[in-house]
C-alpha cells in the first residue's frame, strides 16, 4: 500500500525535529516573529514552553538544562533584539562546550538586505561565538537544516548553533519528512594509543590526571574512578568540573581554578606525566597557561581533534571520546610505583579542602551547614564572583551529575541555570549560589520559577559590592573604591515580591535554620545571607590587601 505524504507547516516540521531529539522544554521570550512556532508547540502535548522575562535568562536556563539532562538545551527569541539579549548565553554555551540549538525569527524575507525593523545580519552576528550559524529561507530545507543544527550541537566538541528563519517562512507548507534518530559519533583510540599511553604509566613516577567536561559529557565518571582506582591514579578536576570525580574519593586531589591552594598547584607541578582527559587546559585550568612545563609528558586524550595541541604541544595526542578512551586503559597492565606521593598528595590536598572547626567566616558556616544537611544528590550551580571561592575550596562533591557552573565567568548564570537543572531533575534538591552583583542581574527569573512551580532554592552573599572586580580593584589601586559599591538591596523581600519565600540571615544558626524550611518548601525560596565586606575572598581580606600595599 502507498503511504500517503503528510503536508505540514514549517513551524510543525520544527517541532517534529524537536521530538526527534526528545526536546522535552524549550526556553525563551514571545516575539511575533516565530509565533506560528509557538502555534505549533501549543499543539505538542510533549513539549514545554518555558516564557522567561529576558532573554538572557532564557539562554542561561537552558544550558543549565542541557548540562543536567545531557540533551539539547532550545531557546526561541525574536530578531536582532532577542538575539542580541541571549548572546550571553550563547558565548557561555561555546566556552562551557553545551549542545545549544537557538531558533530566532527573522524579518519577512521581502525585506531581508534593507535594515527591516530589529534586522541584523545574524550570521555575521552570531558567528564569533557560535559553532555554527544558518538562515535558512528555503522551506523545504527546514528538516534536513534543523537536524544537522542538533547534529552540530551534538557532535565532536559540543557547542551552540543558532537557526535564523524569516518570519514568513514559518508558515509555509512542506511535505513531512522522515525524521532519522541524530548519530553522535563515538571515536575510539588507536591500540597504538593505548600501547603508548601503556609504556608512558610504566616508567612515570609521578602520574596526574586532569579530567574536564569531556569526561561528564560522555556519562565517563564511573569509568575514570574505576581507573584511578586500578593504578592508585591522582585525579584533578579542570575548572569548574567538580562532580567529575568524587571528592572523599583516596584518589582526588583537588581542583584547578581561581585561587588554587599552592599545596594543589605543587602536586600538578611536581607531576612528570599529566593525562589531560577531556578538557580544553583553558586559561583558568592552567593557571594563565603556565601550570605545565616542557619537562613534562603530556598525554591529551580529547574528542576536539582542533583542541589538541592547541594550547600545549602533547607528546601523545589521542582523538577519542572519553569513555571509548576509559573502557580501553581500564584493560591495560601497569604496576604503579607512585603510590606513596599519591597519598602523600591526597593528605595535603585534604589539609587545604578542611574548614575550621572554630572562628569560622560566615562564608564557611554556611558551606559547613550545606554539606551537613543537603541531600548527596542535590545539584549546586553558581554564578561568577568571589564567593564562589568558599564553594570551590571546601563543598565535597560527591558522584557525577551534582555540579553546575560557567566557565565563562558570566555573571547572573546561577539562578537561571537551577531552574533548567530542577527541570531536568525535578525530584532532586537545586540550590543556586550567588553574588549581589550576579543574582540582580538575571533576578526576574525568580517569577519564571514561581510562574511554573519550579522550587529552586537560592542563596545570595550580600556583601554590596562587586567582589571580584573590588578585589582586584584594591591589588591594583587600593583605597581608590570607584564603581564597585552597590546600593543595599533586601533580597529576601524582593523575592516575596516575586512570589517566593524570602530569608535574611547573618549567623550560622540563622543560616541553617532557614535552609531546613527551604527544603521543605515548595516554591522558589531566596535566602540572603548577609556577609562581612572586609571578607573579599577565601585568602584575603581587603584590610591584608590595602596593608600589603602599604608595606
Amino acid at each position: 500500500m502507498k503511504r500517503t505524504m503528510r503536508h505540514i507547516t514549517v513551524a510543525q516540521a520544527i517541532v517534529e525535529c524537536f521530538k526527534q531529539e526528545q526536546i522535552r522544554y524549550v526556553f525563551g521570550v514571545p516575539g511575533e516573529s516565530y509565533l506560528p512556532l509557538l502555534d505549533a508547540i501549543y499543539d505538542e502535548p510533549s513539549i514545554e514552553f518555558i516564557s522567561a522575562r529576558h532573554e538572557g535568562g532564557a539562554s542561561f536556563m537552558a544550558e543549565g538544562y542541557a548540562k543536567a539532562s545531557r540533551k539539547c538545551g532550545v531557546v526561541l527569541a525574536t530578531r536582532a533584539v532577542g538575539g542580541a539579549n541571549l548572546t550571553i548565553g550563547v558565548h557561555t554555551a561555546r566556552q562551557d562546550s553545551t549542545p545549544m540549538v537557538v531558533f530566532l525569527g527573522q524579518v519577512n524575507s521581502r525585506f531581508l538586505g534593507r535594515e527591516g525593523f530589529q534586522e541584523v545580519d545574524m550570521e555575521a552576528f552570531f558567528r564569533p561565538i557560535a559553532k555554527w550559524v544558518v538562515e535558512i529561507r528555503e522551506a523545504e530545507r527546514v528538516p534536513e537544516l534543523v537536524q544537522r543544527a542538533f547534529r552540530t550541537a551534538k557532535t565532536g566538541r559540543p557547542g551552540p548553533v543558532v537557526v535564523s528563519l524569516p518570519e514568513d517562512v514559518f508558515s509555509k507548507t512542506i511535505t513531512e519528512a522522515v525524521m532519522a534518530e541524530t548519530y553522535v559519533p563515538k571515536p575510539a583510540p588507536r591500540q597504538e594509543d593505548i600501547r603508548n599511553i601503556k609504556e608512558r604509566l610504566e616508567r612515570a613516577k609521578r602520574p596526574l590526571v586532569i579530567a574536564g567536561g569531556g569526561v561528564k559529557w560522555s556519562g565517563a565518571e564511573q569509568l575514570l574512578r574505576l581507573w584511578a582506582e586500578k593504578y592508585a591514579l591522582p585525579v584533578m578536576a579542570a575548572f569548574r568540573r567538580h562532580d567529575v570525580f568524587p571528592h572523599n574519593h583516596p584518589c582526588y586531589v583537588g581542583h584547578l581554578g581561581l585561587g588554587t591552594p599552592k599545596e594543589v598547584m605543587e602536586t600538578a607541578e611536581q607531576a612528570d606525566v599529566v593525562i589531560a582527559l577531556g578538557t580544553r587546559l583553558s586559561e583558568v585550568t592552567t593557571q594563565d597557561y603556565r601550570l605545565l612545563s616542557p619537562t613534562q609528558t603530556l598525554i591529551h586524550i580529547d574528542i576536539d581533534s582542533d583542541g589538541l595541541g592547541k594550547v600545549y604541544a602533547p607528546d601523545i595526542a589521542v582523538w577519542a571520546d572519553c569513555r571509548e578512551a576509559l573502557s580501553r586503559l581500564l584493560d591495560i597492565a601497569v604496576q604503579p610505583s607512585w603510590q606513596e606521593w599519591a597519598a602523600e598528595r591526597r593528605e595535603r590536598y585534604e589539609q587545604t579542602a578542611a574548614l575550621p572547626l572554630e572562628k569560622r567566616t560566615l562564608h564557611e558556616a554556611v558551606m559547613a551547614s550545606l554539606g551537613h544537611h543537603l541531600p548527596k544528590n542535590a545539584v549546586i550551580t553558581n554564578d561568577a564572583g568571589n564567593f564562589a571561592g568558599w564553594l570551590h575550596a571546601f563543598f565535597p562533591f560527591g558522584d557525577g551529575h551534582t555540579y553546575i557552573g560557567p566557565t565563562s565567568g558570566a555573571m547572573g548564570y546561577g539562578m537561571p541555570a537551577a531552574i533548567g537543572a530542577k527541570l531536568a531533575f525535578p525530584d532532586r534538591t537545586v540550590v543556586s549560589l550567588s553574588g549581589d552583583g550576579g543574582f540582580m542581574m538575571t533576578v526576574q527569573e525568580l517569577e519564571t520559577a514561581a510562574r511554573y512551580d519550579i522550587p529552586i532554592i537560592s542563596i545570595v552573599f550580600n556583601n554590596h559590592m562587586y567582589g571580584t572586580i573590588r578585589m582586584h580593584q584594591e591589588l591594583q589601586f587600593p583605597g581608590r573604591v570607584i564603581g564597585t559599591d552597590l546600593g543595599r538591596v533586601s533580597f529576601a523581600r524582593l523575592a516575596e515580591c516575586l512570589n517566593s519565600c524570602g530569608f535574611q540571615v547573618q549567623t550560622e544558626q540563622q543560616f541553617t535554620e532557614a535552609l531546613l524550611l527551604a527544603l521543605e518548601a515548595k516554591k522558589p525560596t531566596v535566602i540572603e545571607v548577609l556577609t562581612d565586606p572586609n571578607h573579599i575572598s577565601v585568602a584575603a581580606t581587603i584590610q591584608d590587601l590595602r596593608a600589603k600595599r602599604k608595606s
